[in-house]
């Protein structure tokens, strides 16, 4: 039985999917080098296996953190880290049970795509805190837009609206929106229940990146949040950032160096994430696009979307004939199919732009690198956050994109290789806009690194949930 003064337990439960598995990891090793909590990862084995390394070595560097094997044989193997939200995880109930029951945490952070999990917890009255793995921004727009539905007054899917009710003007279309909010009844509803009913929310952001909106979200919403990051920045040594996830399809070393040949801001780098799949005329659109211009570039090729099982499997041919080698050839653009350390790359002083698909990690790790980015989301909350970077923000620049698809369904929507030049030259080019662009990100770099260091506003969210976590198993403690 834990005393009136040792450190408090806290477990996390992360998601199987790569997206929201990292963050989760490093939100339990932000705990863990604070003092006064000692963090426990629990998942299964295979799960497990992805992490391990890295567990370790802030193990023998005298970390609190440790890894609970889920007691079972069944394992949710996502081996590309690629697994969907809707992933059925709901077998991991009973051993769950059984964990919770045999550490008696002070506190349990549990993924929000856990979903079954709420009534497991809740029955053993443990502190239940979520983790969406958004910033404070999304739940705003998503909270107004469902509660004015300014959508459902529109004639077609493709006239703008305004968000009410915001601190800024935010413009969306309801093609952009997510079937939830166009149709609550699939779901917000009930996510909005969970976190009404749990002790609270820990989000992957930092007060003076959205200040307006972590206001808005606590007194007007009245969520209860602790913004505790960017949690990316835990991760200091080499290592730690390249195996972070899966391990690279390419060599570390000859990524630098091949990033070290070139001039400081002067490459872009494209990744749209684990999940996405992108058409193969889409990839073609982006080549001629890359090609027509000057710009070096890093291209990251990950899932490809196959219209049939039959669909032609050569990835080379899903790119203009010799793309790839005149690139090569010329020095141009260096191509990853799988797995990127995108830490190292972002935080490269050669990069001075990222094509990105807003998933809330890629941009927040891009905002925390001083990198401005073209803005090309896709679905989830994506779209807004493409509009916190482009227009409350001012540091990106939107490529067009504005059809929300499920990251398994085909896309209709094609943007042109014109559209995709003219984004990359606005960010990437030497105008004073971009220049403005560049200063305004480096600003939103230097404060992120503050936010997580001693004094820093994440460090001080961190240490105040510990210690209301500590006040509570002392009155409890105190009461029995």
């Amino acid at each position: 039985m834990a005393s009136v003064t040792s450190p408090v337990q806290i477990v996390f439960f992360p998601f199987v999917g790569g997206g929201h598995q990292i963050p989760m990891i490093d939100t339990a090793i932000a705990f863990a080098s604070h003092g006064g909590a000692n963090s426990i990862i629990t998942t299964t084995l295979s799960n497990s296996l992805q992490f391990n390394k890295s567990i370790l070595r802030y193990q023998q560097s005298g970390l609190p953190i440790t890894i609970h094997t889920l007691p079972t044989n069944i394992e949710i193997s996502d081996t590309d880290m690629s697994a969907g939200p809707f992933t059925d995880t709901s077998v991991l109930r009973q051993p769950l049970l059984q964990v919770l029951q045999d550490l008696h945490p002070d506190a349990i952070v549990v993924d929000m795509f856990h979903r079954w999990a709420a009534d497991v917890i809740d029955d053993l009255q443990i502190p239940r805190i979520i983790f969406h793995g958004s910033g404070c921004f999304p739940p705003c727009v998503f909270h107004n837009v469902t509660h004015y539905a300014p959508h459902e007054k529109l004639g077609s899917d493709s006239d703008p609206f305004l968000v009410p009710g915001l601190p800024d003007p935010i413009e969306l279309t309801r093609s952009q929106l997510p079937p939830f909010i166009r149709d609550p009844s699939q779901g917000f509803d009930r996510r909005k229940n969970a976190e009404e009913n749990s002790f609270g929310t820990v989000t992957n952001s930092f007060y003076n990146l959205e200040p307006a909106y972590a206001d808005y979200l606590r007194n007007v919403i009245k969520t209860k949040v602790w913004l505790v990051g960017p949690v990316s920045l835990c991760n200091k040594k080499t290592e730690d950032k390249t195996e972070r996830g899966k391990i690279p399809t390419i060599d570390e070393q000859s990524c630098l160096n091949w990033l070290n040949s070139k001039e400081p801001n002067s490459v872009l780098y494209i990744s749209f994430g684990s999940l996405a799949r992108l058409p193969r005329e889409q990839l073609k659109e982006i080549a001629y696009a890359l090609e027509s211009g000057d710009q070096a570039f890093i291209w990251v090729i990950g899932k490809i979307f196959k219209s049939s099982e039959t669909e032609e499997g050569d990835e080379s041919k899903w790119l203009p004939d010799g793309f790839e080698q005149r690139m090569k050839e010329k020095n141009k653009g260096l191509i990853i199919r799988g797995w990127a350390p995108q830490l190292l790359i972002l935080e490269h002083e050669s990069v001075g732009g990222f094509m990105t698909h807003c998933g809330w990690n890629s941009t927040l790790e891009g905002l925390s690198s001083g990198v401005p980015m073209v803005t090309w989301p896709l679905s989830a909350e994506q779209f807004a956050n493409e509009k916190l970077v482009s227009r409350v923000l001012k540091v990106g620049v939107e490529v067009g994109s504005r059809e929300w698809v499920s990251w398994q369904d085909e896309r209709r929507e094609i943007v042109r290789r014109e559209k995709v030049a003219k984004a990359v030259e606005k960010v990437m080019g030497k105008s004073e806009e971009a220049e403005e662009m560049r200063k305004r990100v480096r600003y939103i770099a230097d404060k992120a690194r503050r936010a997580v260091e001693e004094g820093g506003t994440s460090y001080a969210d961190i240490d105040a949930l510990i210690h209301e976590l500590t006040v509570r198993r002392q009155t409890c403690l105190k009461a029995n």
